[in-house]
């Protein structure tokens, strides 16, 4: 059985344990907060780029945002 994973929770917690706003964050990785906020409430799928750019604002290796578990 194959682990269902949401980047856009992790990426959430991610986001909050830096105490991040969905506003710093976009602004980081250079996205929207539209875009960011659709990601986080699992709408939005990011692409292999938008997620390198994520990972980067967050400090974190992009294989973290997709990592099951934690």
């Amino acid at each position: 059985m194959q682990a269902v994973v949401y980047v856009g929770d992790k990426l959430r917690r991610l986001r909050d344990a830096r105490a991040l706003t969905q506003e710093e964050l976009a602004e980081k990785a250079g996205i929207t907060v539209a875009a960011l906020s659709r990601i986080e409430r699992n709408s939005a799928e990011p692409r292999p780029t938008t997620r390198r750019k994520l990972a980067e604002a967050l400090g974190v290796e992009p294989e973290e945002l997709v990592k099951v578990g934690d």
